[in-house]
């Protein structure tokens, strides 16, 4: 359950837009062995973050479609529903990485083009894949139908936007 959780953290943490800018920071000083660093210890931290108060919020919501689970159950549906994302980590990152080297981790460079929306297609197929494991898993589960498992989820993201919300209007006003 660690791996999934810290190597899927990395996998979020890379898909991210800020960290195609990273070798544009003065602190990374243009090194790559700073951006691997980086990106395994912001990896963890979002990896575990995401486990525990995304499973917070898986719980909240199963609890509101009428789940009885708990929330460990809950945390580890998550878990094993990004499992897909750990695979792209393995599969897709490599590559990508050995086709556009450190461009990737700057601004501007020869990362874009065909190449890279092949690549930003297969991990957006990755990430329904993960959505789609996250349904079926609750779905098995909880004994419910796809429908059910759905709405439960969307109760989760209903749940995480009325959470977030109040933090979010400041950041549109800027």
């Amino acid at each position: 359950m660690l791996a999934l959780v810290l190597l899927a953290g990395m996998a979020g943490v890379l898909a991210a837009p800020s960290t195609g800018r990273l070798l544009d920071e003065s602190l990374v000083d243009n090194s790559v062995a700073v951006v691997a660093v980086l990106v395994f210890i912001t990896g963890a931290l979002y990896g575990t973050a995401t486990y525990w108060i995304g499973g917070a919020a898986l719980y909240v919501g199963l609890r509101g479609a009428g789940s009885t689970g708990s929330y460990m159950r809950a945390r580890h549906i998550l878990a094993f529903g990004a499992a897909p994302l750990v695979l792209g980590l393995v599969l897709v990152w490599p590559v990508r990485i050995a086709v556009y080297g450190s461009d990737l981790f700057r601004s501007g460079g020869s990362d874009t083009g065909t190449g890279n929306v092949v690549f930003e297609g297969i991990l957006g197929a990755i990430g329904l894949w993960a959505t789609g494991l996250l349904v079926y898993g609750i779905s098995v589960v909880e004994r419910w139908s796809v429908l059910r498992s759905l709405v439960a989820l969307a109760l989760v993201v209903l749940c995480v936007l009325v959470i977030t919300f109040p933090f979010l209007i400041p950041l549109a006003s800027r």
